[in-house]
């Protein structure tokens, strides 16, 4: 089932998600739902805040961007209770992301480019593994959504100004995306 985005003002996008059982009733159907959405989204991540649960689940498909990145060629994974558990700061990227609950916004993030994470897998096993490259940026945005912080809180003073009316138009409900979505109460 295709469930509604939940767009940037929505109070599930600040809040800190809780871990959940790994025999949660309805666990694998949720997981389905999300990459059935994530597929209708033409996105590449998706956590369960931006379809309105505060719960540590995430799922990413990089086998759309597998024309570029061919290493990811059939990379469809779900993670359960994720946490980044350590960052190697030793070498930073800096690249242009987006957000399916903030549409039309695009900004410059700089992150590590190498993280340390633990997760259960969607068959209920356990992972403790460094990641790296363009996963690693991907899993940083959407494990920052289960923390309560959305991209734009790790851009410049400076250029979180300059979008300032852009994610006032958000707030206001006026945007355009191309996917279901459900936008804050107008203020």
């Amino acid at each position: 089932m295709i469930l509604p985005i939940y767009i940037y003002g929505q109070p599930v996008l600040r809040k800190v998600a809780e871990d959940i059982p790994a025999d949660m009733p309805g666990l694998s159907e949720l997981v389905q739902d999300m990459f059935e959405t994530l597929a209708e989204s033409e996105g590449i991540g998706l956590a369960a805040p931006q379809i309105g649960k505060a719960i540590r689940v995430v799922v990413i498909d990089l086998d759309v961007i597998s024309d570029d990145l061919p290493e990811y060629k059939g990379f469809r994974r779900a993670y359960i209770n994720p946490h980044i558990v350590e960052y190697d700061d030793s070498k930073t990227e800096t690249m242009e992301e987006g957000c399916l609950s903030l549409p039309a916004i695009h900004e410059n993030v700089t992150r590590p480019t190498r993280i340390r994470v633990q997760y259960l897998d969607d068959a209920q096993q356990q992972h403790d593994e460094w990641v790296d490259g363009y996963l690693a940026r991907v899993m940083q945005h959407e494990f920052d959504h289960l923390d309560g912080k959305m991209f734009i809180d790790r851009i410049s003073p400076l250029r979180k100004q300059l979008i300032k009316s852009k994610l006032r138009a958000i707030l206001q409900g006026r945007f355009r995306c191309a996917y279901k979505a459900k936008a804050a109460a107008k203020r």
